[in-house]
């Protein structure tokens, strides 16, 4: 297995990618044979040569910046994005994980590889803190607006995913909406449901935002405008709750010494909501694998993303999702 790595893109590349990079083959060490891969960075040579190994390093000579917009930026056919995205549709290497414009990925991602037969409209779906230990959202980005057969396509390829990644036998899916009752929500979200239902996927039903961080689901649907708000704002609140418990601890000396006696537990804590735990979003429904990590991801958030892109690979969940489509087509499909 091989797993290229944008080395270009995000807001501290590509030094970044290179604390990653060398993290992970400290790691390789420790695996057997059967879980390890390979691992090359595409971007420029010039400032990844001696940084490692020569062999490594596969020529990209232009960046995509973060602002771009993704229009413009397709036209750039030497850029990190488009040949990392090339060198995945001609299977020369098994899965691409950066750091850069998500709108750019999921463009290349979309018309380069190409929609997984059946599949309306590809999805976006990253892992959130949960009382249980993570919910699966989907779609955080990739679609403004969607269809009833989306929400449904998005169900079936989280609950492939969530299985694949996590081992979960028949993990369960909800919608999003403004209600638990049957009767809430969006006249799309209502037909959703009702097709969900009789969907045989592990349906509970309408799910409140809140509950999201309970747990109560594994896999939770949602058109990508609503998605990314809601990502957006869960990584606020956690930088918001980190900030003010800080100044609260350095508030006197009694709090002070409060903050010593429980440092380890706060850690801990801590740890579960940092978003560098999960890696990055998944791009679900092309033809390749593909992992987008925040623009901020530091060498830990890169790592977890490359072990989540080879679990994966290795776990054959788009061969799954292309063998569901194919024989549970339950909604037309419309381009």
């Amino acid at each position: 297995m091989i797993i290229g790595i944008d080395a270009m893109g995000g807001d501290a590349a590509p030094q970044t990618v290179i604390d990653a990079v060398r993290e992970i083959e400290k790691s390789q060490l420790q695996l057997t044979e059967d879980n390890k891969f390979d691992i090359v960075l595409i971007g420029d040579k010039a400032q990844l040569s001696g940084k490692v190994a020569d062999s490594k390093i596969i020529h990209a000579p232009t960046v995509v910046g973060m602002k771009e917009h993704p229009a413009e930026a397709f036209k750039k056919k030497d850029s990190s994005i488009a040949i990392g995205t090339q060198l995945l549709s001609q299977g020369k290497i098994d899965a691409f994980v950066g750091a850069g414009n998500t709108g750019v990925y999921v463009m290349f991602g979309v018309l380069e590889l190409g929609r997984i037969k059946g599949v309306r409209r590809p999805a976006l779906g990253i892992f959130i803190p949960s009382k249980s230990g993570a919910t699966f959202v989907l779609d955080v980005g990739a679609n403004a607006t969607v269809k009833t057969e989306d929400l449904y396509q998005f169900g079936a390829m989280g609950t492939l995913c969530v299985e694949g990644i996590t081992g979960k036998k028949s993990p369960s899916v909800s919608i999003l909406s403004v209600g638990e009752e049957e009767a809430k929500g969006s006249p799309t979200t209502k037909e959703a449901y009702q097709l969900m239902q009789s969907s045989g996927l592990n349906f509970l039903g309408n799910i409140e935002g809140h509950q999201i961080l309970d747990g109560i689901s594994d896999v939770v649907v949602c058109d990508g405008f609503v998605g990314n708000v809601l990502l957006k704002f869960a990584e606020g609140i956690v930088e918001f709750i980190t900030s003010l418990i800080k100044n609260t601890i350095s508030s006197s000396l009694l709090t002070k010494f409060g903050g010593l006696l429980i440092r380890n537990t706060l850690k801990k804590q801590f740890a579960v909501m940092r978003y560098q735990k999960y890696g990055g979003a998944l791009l679900l429904g092309v033809k390749g694998v593909t992992v987008i990590c925040h623009g901020r991801s530091n060498p830990e958030a890169i790592c977890n993303a490359v072990y989540t892109a080879a679990r994966y690979v290795k776990s054959g969940v788009n061969e799954r999702i292309e063998q569901y489509f194919s024989t549970n087509n339950q909604t037309p499909i419309t381009a």
